[in-house]
């Protein structure tokens, strides 16, 4: 166990910069410090920090310890705070960013059921579909469909969803139906964030931008403006269920449809999560386990 002597020194070191700010952090004398991390040093066989009169740097050899050594204390408080959660209920708020129907009606009542099981945290969901900044908004996670472009976020697969596109009777009666993709530049469409949709054709994706002169961002309203005859609309299967029970709602197009379309969580790349956030991600990836 002598082995473990020092490391937490070493990291504090590296992270604040300095001996005496790494001692302010752990409530100890600069000389124990120097003298752990001497120590850690010496048994190790190479040095960890260059030091200058006005400076102290990892080197090569630190900075690989330094990753390793991040990791095992980051375990460490993990494990910690499981242990603690099994005598105290979570607490705190858990914030989230969602939005679409599918959070709506699928990842609002899953939460309502992580709410349960821990009735002393607090729970805030915005739905929105901008994009957050998770440290200025104080969101723990979002839940996102799509194609992800931040590569500094972290995205967690969900659920996959089969695509379908649909229009009402009245409108494919005064329009026609259309028979393959490339058709629906000659039909108007009602369109969610996204105007360029894409479908399988011969075995390969293909990717058709369509036009329309209704738009919105939220899947229930563009439902309701397919059923009223607005134009055609594709999106996610489930999202058309009840439309299509009450047949107010009629698929078209289905050799072509995507397999494609994914929710993620995403969350900021963070060596330490709050217990709260951690264990609701989890909850979340085995309750859409078998989605």
């Amino acid at each position: 166990m002598d082995s473990f002597e020092g490391i937490f020194e070493f990291v504090a070191v590296a992270e604040s910069g300095g001996f005496s700010s790494a001692a302010k952090v752990l409530n100890c004398s600069t000389s124990h410090i120097s003298r752990q991390v001497a120590r850690l040093e010496q048994r190790l066989g190479c040095s960890l920090f260059a030091r200058t009169t006005r400076q102290i740097n990892l080197t090569e050899n630190g900075t690989f310890y330094y990753q390793q050594s991040k990791q095992l204390i980051t375990g460490l408080q993990q494990a910690n705070e499981q242990l603690a959660q099994q005598q105290f209920n979570l607490s705190g708020t858990l914030r989230v960013s969602a939005a679409g129907g599918f959070a709506e009606n699928y990842i609002a009542p899953a939460l309502m059921e992580f709410a349960k099981l821990h009735p002393e945290l607090s729970i805030d969901i915005d739905f929105n579909s901008r994009m957050v900044n998770f440290v200025e908004d104080g969101i723990d996670f979002a839940i996102r469909y799509g194609e992800l472009n931040d590569s500094n976020l972290i995205a967690r697969k969900l659920v996959s969803r089969s695509m379908m596109a649909v229009a009402s009777p009245a409108y494919l009666k005064e329009y026609g139906t259309p028979t393959h993709p490339l058709q629906l530049k000659q039909h108007n469409c009602v369109i969610t964030n996204n105007d360029n949709w894409v479908f399988q054709i011969d075995d390969t994706k293909h990717t058709i931008k369509v036009k329309g002169n209704w738009r919105s961002n939220n899947a229930n309203v563009v439902v309701s403006a397919c059923a009223a005859g607005l134009g055609i609309a594709y999106m996610p299967q489930r999202t058309f269920d009840s439309a299509i029970s009450e047949r107010t709602l009629i698929p078209v197009l289905a050799p072509f449809w995507s397999s494609g379309a994914t929710s993620w969580i995403v969350y900021q790349n963070r060596q330490f999560q709050p217990l709260r956030t951690r264990l609701a991600i989890e909850f979340l990836l085995k309750y859409f386990e078998h989605y």
